[in-house]
């Protein structure tokens, strides 16, 4: 009895230190946090509308015709702009992102490039992937218990016809790992058995190991709200990790993993142990490596700065802070009442805890970029 009470009283001396250490920080986070004076953006150019910045004017207008061609009905620039991506498989689904948005807005076009070229599978990929959204669209992204029993059965009726779209899309293009990233996609929907994803899950990496979007889905199929647990879901994340080749993001599934137990508030065992923090460092410097300009990067910063900050590998943190700059629309800023306040605070605290120096006046950022200068 008396080992439980000193424990408990440990416990709450702890916690009580905790509050006051963080409101220590919140205080100079608000009065003496100079975020210029570490290379980072002034707070009120913090922008909680997007995660990272835009993309290229060029890219963004070579997106808009694509769309306005698509939309008038001529379906070429689309298929072309696929194609292009050549065998640089998530590149290529990428692309097959954009008209998929494209196609949300109106999918005549698709009809016609169907109709013209019935044996191209990047058509009839597409195709299969609308089936799979529309279906989401009609079920909502709610738990089980919140979704009702009339959506979840028309769900499950569109999901088998996807699959079979998939399936019959795989045929016309036995090397492309698109049809079976839907299938993946569709897998959790459409209730299979763990051996009938490791079908499917088989026949993607056959064609596309390091897929990034392929490895997200299979993660979220692994994940203990479908047909997994979290060790499951975690390991898989791991094996992601090692696997990643040099230059690619894929390293960051872990970290949606994280963020994934985070949610379900089933994080604090994995956050104390030390084999967390390795990685998150290690990740780190996978991520170094990475393009510029992967659009997966941004969001995959902000996890990292996140998550750095909660196994108090501060130099970590604060490198990312640092590689964001303004931008602060995101995961998990994004889930908090003040994404600006959540974003500020979490910086500071990298400042603070990693004992950083201030830099020297030439070196911090000139006022007048940020939020607004497409940086």
């Amino acid at each position: 009895m008396t080992r439980l009470l000193i424990f408990f009283l440990l416990l709450a001396g702890y916690l009580v230190y905790r509050v006051v250490r963080r409101k220590r920080h919140l205080r100079w986070a608000r009065a003496g946090f100079d975020p210029a004076a570490y290379g980072m953006p002034p707070r009120e150019r913090l922008d909680p509308t997007r995660a990272g910045p835009p993309a290229p004017l060029e890219r963004r207008k070579r997106s808009q015709a694509i769309a306005d061609a698509a939309w008038a009905g001529d379906w070429r620039p689309a298929a072309a702009y696929v194609a292009e991506a050549g065998d640089h498989w998530d590149e290529r689904w990428d692309r097959m992102g954009l008209l998929a948005a494209i196609a949300a807005d109106g999918d005549g076009w698709l009809g016609a490039w169907r109709s013209a070229e019935p044996g191209d599978c990047d058509a009839a990929t597409l195709e299969a992937k609308l089936m799979v959204h529309r279906a989401w669209e009609v079920r909502g992204s709610g738990y089980r218990h919140e979704v009702g029993d009339d959506a979840i059965n028309a769900f499950r009726e569109l999901l088998p016809a996807a699959v079979e779209a998939a399936r019959r899309a795989a045929l016309l293009d036995p090397a492309n790992p698109g049809p079976w990233v839907v299938i993946v996609t569709a897998a959790r929907g459409a209730q299979f058995t763990p051996e009938q994803f490791q079908e499917a899950w088989d026949e993607l990496v056959k064609r596309a190991w390091y897929h990034y979007e392929g490895h997200w889905q299979a993660m979220q199929y692994w994940c203990e709200k479908w047909f997994g647990s979290n060790k499951q879901m975690l390991a898989f994340a791991e094996r992601a990790m090692d696997a990643a080749p040099p230059g690619s993001p894929l390293g960051g599934i872990y970290l949606h993993a994280l963020a994934e137990l985070e949610g379900r508030r089933s994080i604090a065992g994995t956050l104390a142990a030390d084999k967390t923090k390795w990685r998150v460092e290690n990740l780190a410097a996978q991520l170094r490596q990475v393009r510029p300009d992967d659009e997966r990067l941004p969001q995959l910063r902000h996890l990292l700065a996140h998550f750095a900050g909660e196994v108090e590998a501060y130099e970590v943190a604060l490198e990312q802070f640092r590689a964001i700059g303004p931008w602060c629309g995101a995961r998990p800023w994004s889930d908090r009442d003040d994404p600006v306040e959540a974003f500020d605070l979490a910086r500071a605290l990298a400042v603070k805890r990693a004992k950083a120096e201030p830099l020297a006046a030439e070196l911090r950022p000139a006022k007048n970029t940020g939020a607004g200068q497409g940086l």
